[in-house]
């Protein structure tokens, strides 16, 4: 299994600087390539302490500078945000200083306050997406840009630097809602989770979208890429313990910036679905309930229960790529370092010495 980092620039009710949030976090970073792991993948978000990271592409820039080998991820570059011309243009020559380490996520947005920001109707979103999605991904190969859409206008148009390398196979986009997963098969790439949904409903709509890959794509859907809020401890009950505290705290910072308990998603028109999974679980119970949930689906315990847990997942959804996030929700730094370092220590190695196994028996398998 590849094994990526990805840092998120949280900073919650502002209790540190901003400047050492950020100083924190680039030295988790800093820190991935030394420990083994293969990619440093990071977000993008705009506005408010949820995520400070409104350039994911500028992030990924400066960590091409200061590493060698790792894959360098974007979870994800919102399209109805951009100009997607722009996009275009930074991918291609990130690709290039990088040596063809980009790792291409996309997304389309969720959050009201981000959308308002920038002036885009939430309502015109999925469009948006898909156009500017299409254009973007075929420019990636063809050299050049040009759509004649409902909202994207672009005269043809070269990206330079050229593209030197397919981005085929290694582009991904978030996919929530069951309309999102067909858009994806249709624009043929890979699926990155962000777990939140029952497992059973994930592995559901899975299958729905290799089977329209499938179809449209004559060929097999790539494996799914699945990050996962990490703690590792060496102590059960601690590891439980500071679980609770900062994958819990990092539910409630979903809550307040995506306002899940406000019901506009419910009238929103291409977010009805997500609308649904705020009514269902404030009626099983609310926030409480809701927030056990979210860690049960997440990644924590001692080093052996961690790697069990990304082994599950991996057997629930397909996944070759697992990105822990390591430090969220105001984590003290030494904390966060700590966690990364157990993880790189204890799990990180057996996790590429299965890998390593099953390649070495596929061989003999075929």
């Amino acid at each position: 299994m590849q094994v990526g980092m990805a840092a998120v620039f949280q900073n919650p009710f502002d209790t540190r600087a901003d400047r050492e949030v950020y100083q924190s976090d680039l030295r988790l970073a800093d820190l991935a390539e030394p420990l083994g792991f293969e990619s440093i993948w990071g977000v993008e978000h705009h506005f408010t302490d949820y995520t400070m990271c409104p350039d994911v592409l500028q992030f990924l820039t400066y960590m091409a500078g200061r590493t060698r080998t790792v894959g360098l991820g974007s979870m994800v570059v919102v399209l109805p945000w951009h100009d997607p011309l722009r996009v275009a243009e930074q991918v291609a020559m990130l690709d290039h200083m990088s040596n063809g380490r980009l790792i291409l996520g996309l997304g389309r947005g969720l959050g009201r306050v981000e959308f308002e920001g920038f002036r885009v109707p939430m309502e015109e979103s999925r469009q948006r997406f898909v156009e500017s999605a299409e254009m973007l991904l075929r420019g990636l190969e063809e050299g050049h840009c040009e759509y004649d859409g409902t909202f994207i206008k672009q005269p043809r148009k070269a990206i330079r630097p050229k593209p030197f390398r397919t981005f085929r196979g290694r582009t991904y986009a978030a996919a929530v809602s069951p309309e999102s997963m067909r858009i994806m098969a249709e624009l043929g790439v890979g699926i990155l989770i962000i777990p939140q949904k029952p497992w059973d409903t994930v592995t559901a709509e899975l299958d729905e979208y290799r089977t329209i890959y499938r179809q449209v794509n004559r060929a097999e859907a790539p494996p799914t890429v699945c990050a996962g809020w990490t703690f590792c401890d060496p102590d059960a009950g601690r590891a439980r313990e500071m679980a609770v505290r900062y994958i819990g705290g990092y539910w409630d910072t979903v809550l307040r910036h995506y306002e899940l308990d406000k019901g506009h998603l419910t009238k929103t028109k291409g977010y009805e679905y997500y609308g649904r999974m705020a009514q269902i679980a404030q009626e099983k119970g609310g926030t409480d309930v809701l927030s056990e949930f979210f860690l049960s689906l997440q990644i924590w315990g001692t080093p052996e229960q961690c790697f069990e847990k990304i082994l599950a997942v991996r057997a629930r959804v397909g996944c070759e790529t697992f990105i822990p996030v390591f430090s969220y929700a105001g984590m003290p730094h030494e904390e966060a370092e700590r966690n990364m370092r157990l993880f790189a220590r204890e799990v990180l190695p057996e996790l590429q010495r299965v890998d390593g196994e099953m390649r070495a028996a596929a061989p003999s398998s075929a």
